[in-house]
């Protein structure tokens, strides 16, 4: 498989579709058909998941109600087997919480004419300043 030249235009996309479904409560469930069943790998503020029912699991037991999220860029670049490689780097507000920066990246790789998100990190930029 070769490169793929619209790389840039489906990472924006992806991340908004993403993001949407996401930051939506009553949407959020909607996010299992992003992932496959056994070969999704997402690690969330450090812990290690994998397959879409355990992430589903992680993302359904977020308790907050609000988000307010602010992208600040979307980076992508094309892999070599047709996938796109996505850095998000915002800005997110949960509830009544303070803000905080984040990074997320994504992998998404194709299947049948279309993608799954094969590998998601998330991280809040948090900094020990002890």
């Amino acid at each position: 498989m070769a490169l793929n030249p619209a790389y840039e235009a489906i990472g924006k996309g992806f991340v908004q579709q993403y993001y949407a479904m996401f930051d939506d409560p009553m949407q959020r469930q909607n996010l299992v058909n992003m992932y496959n069943t056994e070969s999704s790998f997402m690690t969330f503020e450090g812990m290690q998941l994998q397959g879409s029912i355990k992430i589903m699991e992680k993302l359904n037991a977020l308790t907050f109600q609000k988000i307010n999220r602010i992208i600040t860029a979307i980076d992508s670049q094309p892999m070599f087997d047709g996938g796109v490689l996505i850095n998000v780097l915002g800005r997110l507000q949960t509830d009544e919480d303070l803000p905080h920066a984040y990074i997320q990246t994504f992998i998404l790789k194709p299947l049948e004419g279309s993608f799954f998100v094969q590998h998601d990190i998330f991280r809040l930029v948090l900094h020990d300043t002890v």
